[in-house]
């Protein structure tokens, strides 16, 4: 193959490529959850997770987020409380370690505002669920935070008598903050 004839491969392999992935800063990131119990919230937070995240806000149709939550990692505040939510009834985290959502579409809704919709799976039940969130350049970094609610029920988390919303309030808020370098 001669050389000029390979730059029109070099080219096209470039536009059908994927945006490259940001790199996380899992240091300054985080995600966290506030649920209600006999109407007192509580707040707890992941200690451990991944994130893949190629996002160019000129190139929506591209921007994709995939998460992966380590269940087993949840920080409550108490290591009673730990325990509990990775038995079988709640998280199932010896059955199912890992919660994940993968981005289906990327919109803005105002500047530097955006939605994100995809699939929520935790405990083998996916939720299609919609994020939205900010996006802030800094220099190199940019921070995505933003926060969606979840019903515990549609996922099974909390059964038996933790089903009982009157306890437990079935909605749970998800938040988020994401700190990348890479895309521009």
């Amino acid at each position: 193959m001669r050389l000029h004839a390979f730059f029109p491969v070099l080219a096209l392999m470039a536009i059908s490529a994927p945006a490259p992935a940001d790199t996380v800063d899992y240091a300054r990131s985080e995600i966290t959850f506030v649920s209600k119990q006999m109407n007192v919230p509580v707040q707890g937070r992941f200690r451990k997770f991944t994130a893949q995240i190629a996002f160019d806000p000129k190139k929506l149709a591209s921007a994709k987020a995939e998460i992966a939550v380590d269940l087993a990692s949840v920080d409550t505040g108490s290591a009673e409380a730990d325990e509990e939510v990775s038995k079988k009834g709640w998280f199932n985290t010896s059955a199912f370690p890992t919660a994940k959502f993968s981005s289906s579409a990327v919109t803005q809704t105002g500047p530097d505002r955006y939605e994100a919709r995809g699939k929520l799976s935790i405990k083998g039940i996916g939720q299609n669920v919609i994020a939205p969130f900010s996006a802030k350049r800094a220099g190199d970094a940019v921070t995505y935070e933003g926060a969606f609610t979840l019903k515990r029920l549609q996922f099974k988390i909390g059964e038996g008598v933790w089903s009982d919303t009157e306890t437990v309030a079935d909605e749970v808020q998800v938040r988020f903050r994401i700190v990348a370098t890479g895309n521009k």
